[in-house]
């Protein structure tokens, strides 16, 4: 029985020593010496300048019309664009009816359309949305490559771009971001969001194509043709190189409103018989993601190096753009360093306030801005790519704490690192104000493009070379083996 009850006490002292809450062993009793480690922080002051962003690739989901002063420089911003549309393939036995139940004819029984219209949808204006503008539209003589890398500073009229023979199409249009022409109600639906607002250029005279063909209008002109040869239309490179190869559409007067158009809309109407009735078809052909569209865009370069050569601060302006460039001190940053691990690496720029109180006013920050290596500025657009939070990273504007913050960029220090004196611009990032498109589903939103801002935005930041406020700083955490 003894033996029993001294057998007890030993299991019962085992369970209480094996219940002890100490821990603070538990991490070493796990690891070898050699694994175990600290962590250590530093900060580290970073430089930065404004630099003159010259003209961008000009690929982009929206394009922008108009003139509009810039309060910042005093300049004026001028906006062109070129657009192409695309056609279904596989659906070219859908676009016109048989030409036997053409009810329009002319003197010659020729089938004919009864309008044609261009239809500018726009998505957003700046400035005032009563200014009377006008535009023209003129015909492109031969498409440009979708495949074309085309920037701003691309000028289709002084390229050659633009027909100039006798009939092509050309013709003005007044307009303004606000329909007066239109009832209160109508106009109320359009500043609801349910329908875009647009402004509709006819295309209703007469017509002469290249061959010398006159045609009443450009709509008759698009079903002839079809009814030429259908294969005229079975893709986009058959339409833009056979029938339509674009058109360029140019603000031509006015002041003070730039509108953000989301597509251009070629639609043509015509009549036909079905059964005992007669009935109104509407072929439409619209710009898209697909084909190419262009903005050009120019203003005046002296206004921007004037903001450029300021170094009390720096810019992230856009269209005519400023953007910050950024000198990472890489090598104070692993100085010490060299075998710990760099867990996380945080950056953050500050808003100021605009320099006058028009511009603060008038000029909202960007929305979103892309940290990039500086040698990679130009292949981050041409190729494509996404922010990949390895070599490129996107911040979103704060409105509460009014800042651009990169969370961590350590794999960038890094890489810069390994890459020390391989180019001057080694340890140097650019902020770029970008346009964001995504594609989303009920549980998430997943990035699709980025393009070159191109609303009218402005945003000074802290910094610059003689900076008078707080430094910009890293701020950094390492995994120091001990």
């Amino acid at each position: 029985m003894k033996k029993w009850i001294m057998a007890g006490i030993a299991l019962l002292t085992v369970a209480i020593s094996s219940c002890d809450e100490d821990t603070s062993t538990l991490g070493y009793s796990l690891t070898s010496d050699v694994d175990r480690f600290t962590i250590k922080t530093d900060t580290f002051d970073v430089a930065t300048k404004s630099i003159a962003a010259g003209a961008v690739l000009s690929r982009n989901a929206y394009t922008y019309l108009g003139r509009i002063k810039d309060p910042e420089t005093g300049t004026y911003i001028n906006c062109d664009f070129s657009t192409q549309f695309s056609v279904l393939e596989n659906e070219v036995g859908k676009i016109f009816k048989k030409e036997e139940v053409i009810v329009g004819r002319d003197d010659n029984d020729q089938p004919i359309a009864d309008s044609c219209f261009v239809n500018i949808m726009i998505n957003a204006y700046q400035g005032d949305s009563l200014t009377a503008m006008r535009l023209t539209l003129e015909e492109l003589d031969t498409p440009m490559k979708s495949s074309d890398v085309v920037y701003t500073d691309f000028d289709p009229e002084a390229a050659g771009f633009v027909r100039k023979t006798n009939g092509a199409v050309k013709t003005n249009k007044m307009y303004s971001a606000s329909d007066l022409t239109l009832n209160d109600s109508l106009r109320n639906v359009y500043r609801s969001g349910s329908y875009y607002a647009y402004i509709k250029v006819p295309l209703n005279k007469e017509y002469i194509d290249k061959d010398g063909n006159k045609y009443n209008n450009y709509g008759t002109y698009l079903m002839r043709k079809y009814y030429e040869n259908p294969n005229n239309y079975k893709n986009f490179n058959s339409f833009t190189r056979n029938v339509c190869p674009g058109f360029y559409i140019k603000s031509s007067d006015g002041q003070g409103l730039m509108v953000e158009t989301v597509f251009t809309q070629l639609s043509l109407f015509y009549r036909y018989k079905s059964g005992e009735g007669t009935y109104t078809a509407n072929p439409t052909f619209n710009s898209t993601d697909e084909v190419l569209q262009t903005t050009h865009i120019n203003y005046d370069q002296a206004g921007i190096d004037k903001l450029v050569a300021e170094d009390t601060c720096t810019y992230l302006k856009t269209p005519a753009g400023i953007y910050t460039e950024v000198t990472l001190p890489v090598d104070d940053i692993k100085k010490g360093h060299e075998n710990d691990t760099i867990i996380s690496a945080k950056i953050t720029f500050n808003r100021m306030r605009a320099a006058n109180e028009v511009s603060e006013v008038v000029l909202e920050e960007p929305t979103n801005i892309l940290l990039v290596e500086r040698d990679s500025l130009s292949s981050f657009f041409e190729e494509n790519s996404l922010p990949d939070n390895t070599n490129s990273f996107l911040a979103t504007y704060n409105k509460t704490q009014k800042t651009y913050s990169f969370n961590n960029i350590s794999s960038l220090v890094n890489s810069m690192y390994n890459k020390k004196g391989k180019s001057e611009n080694w340890n140097k990032v650019v902020l770029i104000p970008v346009q964001v498109t995504t594609s989303s589903t009920s549980s998430s939103s997943t990035i699709t493009s980025i393009a070159n801002e191109m609303n009218i935005n402005s945003v000074r930041l802290v910094g610059g070379s003689a900076n008078k406020h707080t430094p910009i700083r890293i701020s950094v955490i390492y995994n120091t083996n001990q």
